[in-house]
């Protein structure tokens, strides 16, 4: 492709509106171009990145057994109201009318549809098992789009759906599908986690996301130093490695702390360590239930952890006014010694002896306080979150923390959806059975974006070769050199009759901004063909990660460069 004859528009200045740095490159590479709040055209630039992902995708998909189709964006109403998620869903669901005044939907995920599908072709066990996937455009009206690609509205995404007799089926595919996201992941160019995480509103008994770290990374995740076990901070175990409660070596005794209601006040108040304290959360749930929870004062509650332990959907702090009367006290000065309330307490407490908390009266905290001798819980359990540092829960090893972008997603769906739907087939004794299910997604333009992030510079993206948009960009210093023209279309021919995807710069512009606009857009290998080098019989090849520099042999130049790449490509 020649640049002149190309649709390529770069920007020199960062539109105001663009916060990340994906955000930010994408828009000055000119790959894509914002319509309204979280809605995206992708410029020819950008679709050649997103098309390489879905051929991954696609390959890897036929790999593991899975049978493309595809669904309508548009779905109706009946179907949602069938699975009970038209108005579970809240307001992200974009719900419209036609004509007839029927109630259709804007489809963010195809769960129902899927299964509406499977439950009309699919009768015997005898056809299972069974994964579908498509490749599709999604909307969900996100109350704050942002981040360009990583937080849109109109998404491309990769959605598959499993389905078979029984949960032995169900592993056996979620398996595949986990082993084929490693490799799609791999065959990007990523570093990346698959980590275990919350099922969250879509359901379902197990799942694992895939994050490609980056330090811009929205979720937090941790890993273990020595074995394969990683998680995000929502869902990752902390091992409890207390062996017996120490003993009590202090009396109880109250302790004055004027004004002092933060754990880091008391601490630097009473001059000692946060982790010396214990704080005492007054919690609500979404059940109006009011309970304590004790954690270390240094930890953060993890409130999926507490849900998951109590069977409720939410919890949030108390409001000021329950808190006083529930301990008579303002915030920041309850404690456990006396409370009327149900407790719970993180493993972590069971360790701890003498310990200081609030003493449920304005401006007077405990110090000596011991479990057990001073106070009793309900019940001790994981509800802290885990930290860089914390014992690994499946091996001796320590926790490391990253930040990552989630791009995909694998869910282990059982039969939440097929029996809503009254999804059934006839096993081999001739009775009906629910179909179980997985479903297992991947954003398409998210996986971009992330690849930008974790992969740039200050002078712009450095896209790995299995996604660059160009392989090889070839770059005349002075298009109107006969002798520099015809040495740089002579390179383009060459590299395009060896299957190489090569972009010739033959624009009139100055040298210095022909190198910033390869530097922005990322191309892996830049060959500049100049009068010097010619005259040396040779071309300059500058490789955009690290930027080295080596001068190519001019006869040689195109069977080099069509090793190179297809050396990066393995």
């Amino acid at each position: 492709m020649r640049y002149s004859e190309y649709l390529l528009s770069t920007l020199k200045e960062t539109p105001a509106d663009a916060e990340i740095t994906s955000h930010q490159l994408m828009l000055r590479a000119g790959m894509i171009r914002k319509v309204a709040a979280g809605i995206y055209s992708y410029l020819p630039l950008g679709l050649r990145s997103i098309r390489k992902v879905e051929r991954i995708i696609r390959e890897e998909m036929e790999r593991a057994g899975a049978i493309e189709l595809l669904m309508p964006m548009v779905i109706p109403a009946e179907l949602w109201e069938e699975s009970g998620r038209w108005e579970q869903y809240g307001k992200e669901l974009m719900r419209l009318k036609d004509r007839k005044d029927t109630s259709f939907c804007l489809g963010p995920t195809h769960e129902e549809v899927i299964t509406d599908i499977v439950r009309r072709e699919v009768r015997s066990y005898r056809q299972l098992p069974l994964n579908l996937y498509q490749i599709q455009g999604k909307f969900r009206d996100e109350i704050r789009p942002r981040f360009g690609l990583m937080r849109g509205r109109e998404f491309i995404m990769k959605d598959a759906y499993s389905f078979d007799i029984d949960e032995q089926g169900l592993d056996v595919a979620y398996e595949k599908m986990y082993q084929a996201y490693r490799r799609i992941f791999e065959r990007c160019g990523l570093k990346f986690r698959a980590v275990e995480a919350d099922t969250g509103n879509i359901g379902g008994t197990a799942s694992h996301e895939f994050m490609v770290l980056a330090d811009s990374g929205e979720d937090a995740i941790v890993s273990c130093d020595s074995c394969q076990y990683a998680a995000n901070v929502e869902k990752a175990e902390v091992r409890n490695s207390v062996a017996s409660p120490p003993a009590p070596t202090l009396e109880m005794s109250r302790v004055l702390t004027p004004a002092r209601k933060t754990i880091e006040e008391v601490a630097l108040f009473l001059e000692t360590a946060p982790e010396r304290l214990v704080k005492t959360l007054i919690l609500q749930t979404d059940g109006g239930e009011h309970l304590a929870v004790l954690l270390r004062g240094d930890r953060e509650l993890n409130e999926i952890k507490l849900c998951r332990l109590l069977g409720c959907n939410e919890v949030e702090l108390a409001s000021e006014e329950t808190v006083i009367r529930v301990t008579g006290a303002p915030s920041g000065f309850a404690g456990p010694v006396g409370l009327s309330l149900r407790i719970l307490a993180d493993h972590e407490v069971a360790g701890m002896a003498d310990f200081i908390c609030g003493a449920n009266e304005k401006d007077l905290h405990l110090a000596g306080v011991n479990l057990g001798r001073d106070f009793s819980v309900e019940a001790l359990a994981d509800l802290r979150q885990a930290v860089a540092g914390d014992p690994c829960p499946r091996c001796a090893g320590k926790l490391e923390s990253w930040r990552g972008i989630e791009v995909g997603h694998v869910f282990k769906l059982g039969t939440k959806y097929s029996k809503a739907l009254n999804a059934t087939v006839l096993d081999d004794q001739g009775q009906e059975r629910l179909l179980i299910m997985g479903c297992y997604g991947i954003g398409v333009g998210r996986t971009v974006a992330a690849a930008i992030e974790q992969n740039h510079d200050e002078n712009g993206i450095i896209f790995p070769m299995p996604i660059a948009p160009f392989q090889v960009l070839v770059t005349m210093v002075n298009p109107n050199d006969e002798a520099v023209n015809a040495a740089a279309v002579d390179l383009y021919r060459a590299l395009q009759d060896s299957g190489i995807e090569v972009l010739l710069d033959d624009r009139d512009e100055r040298p210095g901004s022909k190198f910033k606009d390869a530097d922005l857009i990322g191309i892996p290998l830049r060959v500049t063909v100049g009068a010097r080098g010619l005259k040396e019989g040779a071309l300059e090849l500058q490789e955009r990660r690290g930027g080295e520099r080596t001068m190519l042999p001019l006869a040689e130049a195109a069977g080099l460069l069509t090793e190179r790449v297809r050396k990066a490509l393995l």
